[in-house]
């Protein structure tokens, strides 16, 4: 990919969401929710802080997160579909 984010941005790719329910019944792509978790792409080198200096970003490029539901701005970069969300949008990593 040639997108490098800026500042403490994040670029994040959504996980697939689930093709059954815990039932066994077929979801229509018209009534599933977006998921709210990814992997990370890419990341920013960081913000600064009121004295100048760069903060590094917690989380690091393959790293699953959670992030909310209404967080980020769709893109499409290289034909496929991401989200550019600033660190504080991610809830945590997913172990």
């Amino acid at each position: 990919m040639a997108f490098r984010p800026l500042h403490d941005r994040v670029v994040v790719r959504r996980l697939t969401a689930e093709e059954k329910s815990k039932g066994g019944i077929i979801i229509p792509d018209t009534a599933k929710e977006k998921p709210q978790e990814g992997e990370v792409v890419a990341v920013g080198p960081g913000a600064r802080d009121e004295a100048g200096k760069v903060v590094t970003l917690d989380v690091k490029s393959g790293d699953k997160i959670l992030f909310g539901k209404w967080s980020g701005t769709e893109v499409k970069i290289d034909g496929e579909d991401l989200l550019i969300m600033k660190e504080s949008d991610i809830l945590g990593v997913i172990a």
